[in-house]
């Protein structure tokens, strides 16, 4: 669109109000209007295809030994049905790692070292494990870029949740708001931030997990 001197007025795109944008758009060439209808049809298919698939997970998980931690997950910010139960898949139940420094290895989320006789240099993070997961909560953990905040939908998760999960899931969100705001004024990249904050989340998602089996 920009090539063609188009620009989106607001700052969302990609919502129901950017899609109508996309579809009130008129090219004087007969190839330019093909080639943004077959576009903006690629795109309601492939959001209707997510949002069917999403349904169908959403209608069997009731029924996993594991829905429990599912729904307590969700308590936290930036943790919805899909990075949940992606989550759930992939490493099973968090509360069987000893500790959250042990999921957050297992995940490849703390920095490796290298070591030359008593000097000890710490460097990037691992990288090893299960790298979905890992991408997922990095995904995450950009949302703590803003203010505390209980929207909607994540006071309906904190309403079904047990005492214990809802104190959890606001002192997650009360602290790594804070530390990200605190990394971003130091000048650090917003990748290494996200990094940051992705690890101490996983800590808050083996603590809801081991709630969540208590209860």
């Amino acid at each position: 669109m920009l090539k063609h001197g188009r620009s989106y007025p607001r700052k969302k795109s990609w919502t129901m109000r950017y899609l109508r944008w996309l579809q009130e758009q008129r090219f004087d060439h007969p190839a330019h209007q093909i080639a943004l209808q077959e576009m903006v049809e690629a795109v309601r298919v492939s959001k209707e295809r997510v949002e069917r698939l999403e349904r169908v997970i959403e209608e069997f998980v009731p029924t996993w030994s594991l829905a429990p931690i599912v729904w307590a997950l969700q308590t936290l910010r930036g943790i919805d049905l899909i990075v949940a139960v992606t989550f759930v898949t992939e490493v099973g139940d968090a509360s069987r790692f000893e500790s959250p420094r042990k999921l957050m290895g297992y995940l490849g989320l703390v920095p490796g070292e290298r070591s030359t006789g008593e000097t000890v240099r710490r460097g990037g993070i691992t990288k090893a494990g299960n790298g979905r997961v890992r991408h997922m909560l990095v995904e995450s953990a950009w949302t703590y870029r803003h203010p505390p905040k209980i929207g909607k939908a994540k006071l309906y998760r904190l309403e079904q949740a047990p005492p214990k999960v809802r104190e959890i899931a606001w002192k997650a969100q009360s602290r790594l708001t804070a530390r990200y705001r605190m990394l971003s004024a130091r000048g650090k990249r917003t990748t290494v931030v996200c990094t940051a904050i992705a690890r101490e989340l996983v800590g808050f998602m083996w603590a809801v997990a081991r709630e969540a089996r208590a209860t």
